[in-house]
């Protein structure tokens, strides 16, 4: 329920992009230009901890580092030289774990593939996260994506003539004009890439976006599309041996996302770039959406205390692994009212839980539904 050993992972948010994808939210810049001052701040925030500073504490540097993720954006418009820079800054200043997962997010337009996942790997990248978004070229296009899916397909062979194993793909739902045969079609593609990791995300179109504006126009699934997408998509893939070991994330043989676990586990970790959050001594702040503050060394804002019990309860039943409530009542001393009990069986004769030798599970239903049955469930512990 709570990671407490003690380790702690980094993230590296690289705000870059070729071009803004049209459904797209995140802070992200064009201009590839500011990348090397971007990964100079970055290095020296690694070294010095100047803007989280006030969160942190002497020991810090001591910790084991268990996980290493370059997000963004687009982290594999960094150089080499820059992977390498990074990660170096990590291993000189940290005690990184000898078995660390270290995960570089690639987009499949990436040029001279090969010779990229060979030095990426040489570097120290152990995983990577491909964006296939879908196989099919038409969807693909609808999403403002530049290759088309074969170019994916090039990249894990790359990764994989790399040394690069463990390999992860990206899916959406409920992209413009998608079908359940084209769903299946895009699932089945990934799988037969011999991939150890999927992970799948409804599209939602957020307000600032292109998609946000022409949201009317988009020929989006409605809801009950969505929900039957995901749905078939849940039993496609563990038909197919996959586990379902998260909302968005299935895996084969236990290839977990170890750093997204680390999230979903309440565990501790530092992120560098603007726009990275980190957690860590029971505090959450984060850099601000600012290139520039970022290379002018703005410090971190606080967001507040983290690892309460409405955010225990959130992040666990994001996972296959549940609530263990003897354990969460322990930890928290609280008393499970009436109406908690009763909310419990109502979700459970709905099948959007399992409720079984203490611990909460949800069911791909539930999962499908998880902001509005988590809300409910906060709702009857801390409010009656």
């Amino acid at each position: 329920m709570t990671r407490s050993d003690g380790s702690i992972g980094i993230y590296f948010h690289v705000p870059f992009c070729a071009s803004k994808c049209p459904y797209c939210d995140f802070y992200s810049h064009c201009d590839p230009a500011l990348l090397p001052a971007y990964a100079d701040a970055v290095i020296r925030e690694a070294h010095t901890l100047s803007g989280c500073r006030d969160f942190t504490d002497a020991d810090v540097f001591d910790r084991r580092i268990e996980s290493v993720y370059f997000g963004g954006g687009t982290p594999s418009l960094l150089s080499i030289a820059q992977i390498g820079g990074m990660l170096s800054a990590v291993s000189n200043r940290f005690s990184l774990a000898p078995d660390a997962e270290i995960t570089l997010e690639v987009n499949p337009s990436l040029q001279d593939k090969q010779a990229f996942f060979d030095g990426a790997a040489a570097a120290g990248v152990n995983r990577v996260s491909i964006g296939l978004q879908s196989a099919v070229d038409t969807e693909r296009r609808a999403l403002g994506r530049r290759s088309g899916a074969e170019a994916a397909a090039d990249c894990v062979k790359a990764a994989k003539n790399a040394g690069v194993t463990d390999v992860s793909l990206d899916l959406m739902i409920g992209i413009p004009h998608q079908t359940r045969q084209t769903l299946l079609e895009s699932l089945d593609f990934a799988l037969s890439l011999d991939i150890t990791h999927l992970s799948a995300y409804i599209l939602k179109t957020e307000p600032g976006t292109v998609f946000y504006k022409r949201r009317e126009t988009l020929g989006l699934p409605d809801d009950d599309t969505l929900a039957d997408y995901y749905l078939l998509m849940c039993e496609h893939l563990k038909n197919r041996g996959m586990r379902h070991y998260e909302i968005s994330n299935f895996c084969f043989d236990g290839r977990v996302g170890r750093h997204n676990m680390r999230y979903w586990q309440n565990g501790a970790y530092l992120g560098f770039g603007p726009s990275a959050h980190s957690y860590y001594n029971g505090r959450r702040f984060f850099y601000a959406d600012d290139l520039q503050a970022f290379l002018d060394g703005k410090p971190c804002t606080d967001e507040g205390a983290g690892g309460t019990a409405e955010e225990i309860m959130m992040l666990s039943l994001r996972t296959d692994a549940g609530l263990d409530l003897r354990d969460f009542a322990r930890q928290f001393d609280l008393q499970l009212p009436d109406g908690f009990t009763k909310q419990l069986s109502r979700l459970q004769t709905g099948g959007l839980l399992a409720y079984c030798d203490g611990v909460i599970r949800l069911t791909d239903r539930g999962m499908l539904l998880s902001n509005a049955v988590i809300v409910s469930l906060q709702s009857a512990l801390f409010n009656e």
